[in-house]
């Protein structure tokens, strides 16, 4: 009955909708991508659109964000962090809605590439993602800039390739982070002098026949080279 009673004392506020966008990045080995959906209702319905939709009043915010992502997308057990709340008064022209965006960055490879086409999904390579609706660029723009200020202090670029890769590999994902081309010579020395790479006897053939020797992340060197202050600034 208390609680009844608590809900009669809000009946008379301004209702204002809260929905969870969710900017999904994928790397797949050669190029960062971005998951786009076409908006299903009106106002600006069959436009690009990130992943998202109004949260189910039964749910938490990061569960709304998976759920959405599944029913949308088709992909699920997807790790999902929350970004920032974009809540300016006119930003969705059908309704005072407050949007709290969550952001992820999965390997491609992992999942069925053509399931999301099924739901009028699709990969956009970064350079070719088309206009967006309301402030969905802005949202993308703050969490390419979130994950580059998270890849100086955690193995989030080692946690996109295979257990074992070249530095080649390696160095074509940070491009992508960074979205610069970065010195093939310095890029090898620098990554090397923070001796977190274990290099291992088995080398990758496909590219030429020298060969590419393939290296494996050491975590344990990693969080150790954090804690003493340093980053992994490229």
């Amino acid at each position: 009955m208390q609680l009844l009673n608590n809900k009669k004392a809000y009946k008379n506020q301004a209702k204002i909708l809260i929905a969870v966008d969710c900017i999904i990045f994928g790397f797949d080995s050669e190029e960062l991508k971005l998951l786009l959906f076409k908006r299903k209702v009106a106002p600006l319905k069959g436009s690009w659109s990130l992943i998202g939709a109004f949260v189910d009043e039964n749910l938490s915010l990061n569960n709304a964000a998976k759920q959405v992502v599944s029913n949308l997308t088709g992909l699920n057990n997807i790790f999902l962090e929350e970004l920032q709340t974009y809540s300016d008064v006119d930003r969705d022209p059908g309704e005072r809605v407050i949007s709290v965006a969550h952001y992820s960055l999965i390997r491609i490879n992992d999942f069925d590439l053509d399931s999301v086409e099924k739901y009028d999904a699709r990969w956009f390579k970064i350079d070719e993602i088309p206009e967006l609706i309301i402030d969905h660029k802005q949202m993308v723009d703050d969490a390419i800039l979130k994950i580059r200020k998270k890849a100086r202090y955690q193995p989030i670029g080692f946690e996109l390739l295979p257990e074992k890769f070249t530095i080649p590999h390696l160095q074509i994902l940070y491009e992508c982070i960074y979205q610069k081309k970065l010195d093939d010579r310095n890029f090898r020395k620098k990554i090397l002098s923070f001796n977190i790479l274990t290099k291992t006897d088995e080398k990758d053939k496909s590219g030429s026949k020298k060969g590419a020797f393939l290296y494996k992340f050491n975590k344990e060197k990693f969080t150790s080279f954090i804690s003493k202050g340093y980053n992994f600034e490229l």
